[in-house]
């Protein structure tokens, strides 16, 4: 298998293109800075992915913004903070404030030439619209959790993905996953029978960071460290021909 076997790159967004960790550490400094210990950053990172899974399978119709308002409320409450729902709401609206990673933008725009890009992400439009502007391309099609009604690591989202490009005449085969997290992504992605690329950010992290661990992580096809490796081994397999 070869990453030119491939005409479309299905993305996630948050944690794979967009530097999601730091996004979230960086907003949510008016809550731990009233903390009467400090937390590191993977605490910090791992009770927001324990808050934020639950609350997606709670209420998966709710708009991501909104969901991060509660699951702000939801580590006020645990760490015994004080905090309003005005700041939650602002820590809603912190989306459009994360920064992509350094080699996003740029990887995209080289992989734009030979391939389609699409993005199936657990946001909502307006949201996304800020982080797209960020990313620097033109997207082939968006789908979010928003317009499918559900969050990844649900199935639904893929089915839903894959029908939307089916009607375009865009193959099953045709198609490779790519993406951080293995939660929610990799899991799902292998079990609807899609190739996947592992973009693996924290690879010298410790701990889950913003997603749940999994006590056995799955199998993927393609594994990179970062985006520009990803568009450097692509044009490798161009050159061998």
């Amino acid at each position: 298998m070869r990453l030119t076997d491939f005409k479309v790159l299905t993305f996630d967004c948050y944690g794979t293109l967009i530097d999601w960790e730091t996004g979230m550490v960086e907003a949510l400094k008016p809550l731990t800075s009233r903390l009467k210990a400090p937390l590191s950053r993977n605490h910090i990172l791992e009770a927001h992915a324990r808050h934020e899974a639950s609350q997606q399978e709670a209420t998966p119709g709710k708009r991501y913004s909104d969901l991060l308002a509660v699951v702000f409320k939801r580590l006020a409450e645990e760490w015994g903070v004080h905090a309003t729902w005005d700041e939650a709401l602002a820590y809603g609206n912190s989306i459009r404030d994360w920064p992509a990673f350094p080699d996003s933008a740029k990887a995209l725009q080289y992989l734009k030439s030979h391939y389609k890009l699409v993005i199936l992400s657990n946001v909502d439009n307006l949201s996304f619209a800020h982080s797209n502007r960020r990313l620097q391309v033109e997207f082939d099609a968006i789908y979010t959790a928003e317009d499918i009604g559900s969050y990844k690591p649900s199935e639904r989202n893929f089915a839903y993905m894959l029908a939307k490009l089916e009607q375009r005449g865009i193959a099953k085969a045709d198609i490779l996953h790519t993406a951080e997290s293995l939660f929610h992504d990799h899991v799902p992605a292998k079990k609807v029978g899609l190739a996947t690329a592992w973009i693996h950010r924290r690879h010298a992290e410790e701990g889950s960071g913003a997603t749940l661990a999994l006590a056995e992580p799955p199998k993927t096809d393609f594994r990179f460290t970062s985006m520009a490796a990803l568009a450097e081994a692509h044009r490798s397999d161009l050159e061998r021909g």
